[in-house]
């Protein structure tokens, strides 16, 4: 078997400059080549995965088909190169130290001093090539979250020197990612975070192989050929990331750039052929040049960051490209929605979706939002908490059950219409403990639903502890709500929708994170086509 070649993503001189899509990218282009490639992420913090964090702290938590919840890196990932992620493709320093305590406890050790060096490095490497062990893959990139110069990240760089060492040069790299910030009061550009941030990097033993520099304005021939002697680099392999209008548009700027090209070389591989991006670039051409706007509403309690809702985002640019429009996305915070908001904030609308969440606070917005759609045709989607306000609203505005409620939000309600699965009632501990990952829906016929996917099985992922609650079902049925998806294990109803309106429907289930750009979700697909045909109609 061919050497697996490894590559590893490493960032400097600040975060979130984008090591992820920049991974993504790279792995597209290899991809495109004809190479089998996966990327793993590689988290220095302590909570053993991000299913626990506030989303305002680390954004989305995103969740794979086998229930792992994790970075939301891995939904770039899975977007970019149409290929599933897995519990082995995020990794957290809680996750190492919790596996080498464990083994210690287990005596595995027999009886060593348990330290950084070895043992935590030893269990990081192991991680890294779990993925390369499988066969499936030619080549696996790593991306080492945070800073280098972070305390915390400092056994995963050590890690990365010993592999480097033992895989040997042809068969592994680091790529570096910096910043090359422009001092407007100057008017230049500065290299001198970046010569740090290098210098840094080979203080612990590791050398940069490849510099993508982040900039805003374009690196000059002489900029580089500086780059390329202060940091130990070749000049070709100094490669500038200019801001993009849309992360969809990387790969083609580091194609340009030769990124690819350089790996490559570096790896001892050959470049089978020129990267087969016809389906990419439709994509783009599309998305770029839409043909008519719509104005969707987000409703949710965590709009004030971005990242909080990244696949919802992501998949509305997914099915825009599909219905050639652009999609305003309007993010309203519940909390502000009330009787005498609502009509201000929502009524211009041509969809509207309330997302997903945890938590009592701002849930009353959440399902005056839902009664404003269903009052006014206006096409929703309810994802997750999104459907089970859907129910929650129908409950109490048509069944006449006015103190409807989840027990989540109001345990002592005469009314749970959404309530707490049996399988959850006796675990106390919060992480890992939902349903999560892939689980099957069967699909009514000659239901909306059915129509949407054009099939009456489908899997979808899942990440929730509450659940519709069957006992209200023949009445919600026989009011106008029906339950069209259920999954045929459990009986749980996972897709509920309003046949006399024009387009309603909530799901338990989150489907964007099954959205890529050759995959495009198709409830996304259908419900900014209906949003469509309604600023049609205005």
């Amino acid at each position: 078997m061919a050497d697996i070649k490894y590559i590893f993503v490493t960032g400097g001189v600040s975060s979130s400059l984008g090591k992820g899509i920049i991974a993504a990218s790279l792995a597209k282009l290899l991809q495109a080549r004809g190479y089998r490639v996966t990327i793993q992420k590689l988290d220095p913090y302590i909570n053993v995965d991000p299913g626990t964090l506030n989303p305002y702290e680390h954004g989305e938590c995103y969740v794979t088909e086998d229930g792992a919840e994790t970075d939301l890196d891995l939904g770039h990932y899975e977007r970019f190169l149409n290929v599933n992620t897995s519990q082995a493709n995020n990794v957290t320093t809680g996750r190492i130290y919790q596996s080498v305590i464990e083994k210690e406890r287990r005596g595995d050790f027999l009886g060593k001093t348990v330290q950084v060096v070895p043992h935590i490095t030893n269990e990081i490497k192991e991680r890294i090539q779990i993925l390369g062990n499988s066969g499936d893959y030619d080549i696996v990139i790593t991306e080492i979250g945070g800073t280098v110069g972070d305390i915390e990240s400092l056994p995963y760089v050590e890690a990365v020197r010993q592999l480097k060492w033992e895989l040997g040069e042809d068969n592994a790299l680091v790529i570096h990612l910096t910043l090359i910030p422009y001092l407007s009061a100057a008017g230049e550009l500065k290299t001198k975070p970046t010569q740090h941030s290098v210098k840094t990097l080979m203080e612990s033993g590791v050398s940069a192989d490849i510099l993508v520099c982040r900039t805003e304005h374009e690196l000059s021939d002489d900029l580089r050929q500086k780059l390329a002697l202060f940091c130990n680099v070749r000049k070709e392999a100094v490669i500038q990331s200019i801001d993009a209008s849309t992360i969809y548009e990387v790969p083609n700027l580091m194609l340009e750039e030769g990124l690819d090209t350089i790996t490559l070389k570096k790896l001892g591989l050959q470049a089978k052929n020129e990267p087969d991006l016809k389906r990419w670039n439709e994509f783009l051409s599309r998305y770029k040049n839409p043909k008519q706007e719509v104005s969707i509403g987000l409703i949710g309690k965590y709009v004030e960051l971005q990242d909080s809702y990244k696949s919802i985002i992501e998949s509305f640019n997914h099915a825009a490209a599909a219905n050639e429009v652009k999609v305003h996305l309007e993010r309203i915070h519940s909390e502000h929605i009330d009787e005498e908001t609502i009509s201000k904030r929502i009524a211009h609308l041509d969809g509207i979706l309330v997302a997903p969440g945890f938590g009592e606070r701002g849930i009353e917005g959440k399902i005056k939002a839902v009664q404003y759609a269903r009052e006014n045709n206006i096409p929703f989607l309810g994802i997750c908490l999104g459907m089970q306000m859907a129910v929650i609203e129908f409950s109490r505005n048509v069944l006449g059950l006015k103190d409807a409620s989840s027990t989540e939000m109001d345990p002592e309600t005469p009314h749970p219409v959404i309530d707490i699965m049996e399988d959850q009632k006796q675990i106390t501990t919060k992480g890992g403990t939902m349903r999560l990952g892939s689980w099957d829906c069967t699909l009514k016929e000659n239901s909306l639903i059915h129509e949407v996917y054009g099939e009456k099985n489908i899997k979808e992922r899942h990440r929730h502890r509450f659940e519709y609650n069957n006992s209200y079902k023949d009445q919600l049925t026989d009011a106008g709500l029906k339950a069209t998806g259920i999954n045929p294990k459990t009986g749980l109803v996972e897709v509920i929708e309003i046949p006399s309106h024009p387009w309603f429907i909530g799901v338990q289930y989150h489907p964007e994170y099954k959205s890529t750009v050759a995959s495009p979700h198709p409830l996304f697909v259908q419900f900014v086509g209906a949003a469509k045909k309604h600023t049609k109609k205005k």
